[in-house]
């Protein structure tokens, strides 16, 4: 484990509540926990953040996530473990996180119409935009 560059919880405090406010939003959201959490989960395995992949693969087995989901996760396009829906949030969630390759294009984004609301395709842009963000703080200041 590196050690801590800059204690960003205490130096910007209000800055980190406005992350904190969007968690607590999502919690709320339609899209249900376990969702965004596999989300979260996902976006932390493609950016590396070792923090966030321990936290968020112990949400989902305290909320009865199956291991081989868990170990299938990194590769959903070709498991028989995820749903048509999961899969289409998780192309979103790809997109999103290598939006200097993707530009986030169609072909991520429309089949999110056949399975989400448009207040949940916003809702799972904002756990995708959210834990991007806090990858990038855990990471850069070795959280």
């Amino acid at each position: 484990m590196s050690k801590l560059r800059l204690a960003y919880y205490n130096l910007s405090p209000e800055l980190l509540q406005g992350f904190r406010a969007v968690k607590e939003g999502l919690e709320n959201s339609p899209l249900g926990l376990q969702l965004v959490e596999l989300i979260y989960l996902r976006v932390s395995q493609i950016n590396g953040c070792s923090f966030c992949l321990n936290k968020h693969s112990q949400v989902l087995r305290e909320n009865q996530e199956s291991e081989r989901r868990l170990a299938e996760l990194a590769g959903w396009r070709v498991s028989s473990q995820f749903t048509p829906r999961e899969k289409a949030a998780l192309e979103w969630t790809e997109a999103l996180t290598h939006i200097v390759t993707t530009h986030a294009d169609d072909y991520a984004y429309l089949p999110l119409k056949d399975h989400f609301t448009d207040q949940e395709i916003s809702d799972l842009t904002f756990a995708i935009a959210l834990m991007n963000g806090m990858n990038r703080l855990a990471i850069g200041m070795r959280h």
